[in-house]
């Protein structure tokens, strides 16, 4: 062999180690911000972490943290505490146009899960207009406070036509003691746990949003303007894991279900009342024409923009500001969505 033909053997086999030797990319590094306590529509987070949809895209989610409420969840994601966070999309619309800069990725409840809630056999609800004059639980902040005036104002009426008392979380509980009339809350996550404390399925009166003129998304995944701007990819990663884990959790929510009591111990004993969430969610919020056409978790401009001029109308988003938009569909479109 000649010495060209020698070296060039010893450039290959050194080239070929190095590459051996070489370390993986590190998986990026992630935290997303929960709304509240862990519920049923929660379980995207949890699987796609627990099946390793997430690590399969490269992203190490560090930690799943429960939260306070969506304007606090909305607050630590523009502020970077955490990069990708679940909560009401209305009062991420206010948030916008208070400096709170986050966009929609994904609109898990096409229809909102939020409700006007009282115990049938003590005030019994059959229309909007039946809240007239009831003492009803009011949390003055956050997605409930925008919702329960955005309904009245649906259905003619305004603060002015309820006696308000305020409540704190779990102000629930002021509806089973009997303390308030009605309280507004989520079909997928409150009202089964009332049920439990009341009678059982039945027990309550339920006025859903959808089906008293209110036709605004409910809850979702979203992340920072900044990230997006800052690292699309990780963006296009994370939207890609999750979307993969909602066709997951849709064909399998006993597996969900299992998903989040692995992760967190605590809800052993709950899994009646995870499962009944999920289900709520199935029947009542997440399919639309939109997800059939689309896919699941989509977001339609025209109803975005018809929820910016209704909470405008009630006067949760200034009069004088203006719709700049709040969501991106361009990254669950590359990410296929399950279609139902």
């Amino acid at each position: 062999m000649s010495r060209l033909s020698k070296l060039f053997s010893v450039l290959l086999v050194s080239v070929s180690l190095l590459g051996a030797a070489a370390p993986a990319s590190a998986a990026d590094d992630v935290i997303v911000q929960l709304d509240w306590v862990v519920r049923g529509n929660h379980a995207m987070f949890f699987v796609a972490r627990d099946k390793g949809m997430f690590a399969k895209q490269g992203i190490n989610v560090t930690a799943i943290r429960k939260g306070t409420g969506s304007v606090d969840a909305l607050r630590m994601v523009a502020n970077g505490s955490a990069q990708f966070g679940f909560g009401d999309l209305s009062t991420l619309l206010v948030a916008r146009t208070q400096g709170v800069s986050n966009t929609a990725l994904v609109a898990v409840n096409q229809k909102s899960p939020l409700a006007m809630v009282s115990v049938k056999a003590r005030k019994p609800l059959n229309s909007a207009k039946d809240l007239k004059g009831m003492n009803v639980g009011v949390h003055p902040a956050g997605s409930t406070y925008v919702f329960l005036k955005a309904f009245l104002s649906k259905n003619g009426m305004s603060l002015a036509d309820i006696k308000q008392s305020t409540v704190a979380p779990p102000y629930e509980n002021y509806l089973v003691m009997g303390r308030v009339d009605a309280v507004p809350g989520y079909i997928d996550a409150e009202v089964p746990l009332l049920e439990e404390k009341t009678g059982g399925p039945g027990s309550l009166s339920i006025l859903q949003a959808a089906d008293h003129g209110l036709n605004v998304y409910g809850s979702g995944m979203f992340t920072s303007d900044k990230m997006i701007a800052a690292n699309p990819q990780l963006v296009q990663r994370f939207v890609n894991a999750y979307t993969e884990a909602f066709g997951y959790v849709v064909a399998h929510p006993d597996e969900a279900v299992a998903a989040i009591v692995k992760a967190n111990p605590e809800y052993k004993g709950q899994e009646k009342i995870l499962a009944e969430q999920l289900d709520a969610d199935f029947k009542h919020t997440m399919y639309s024409g939109d997800t059939a056409a689309n896919g699941m978790g989509w977001i339609e401009g025209k109803r975005w923009g018809d929820m910016f001029d209704v909470l405008q109308k009630e006067g949760s988003i200034d009069a004088s500001a203006k719709a700049s938009g709040g969501f991106d569909m361009k990254f669950l479109t590359a990410a296929k969505p399950l279609r139902k």
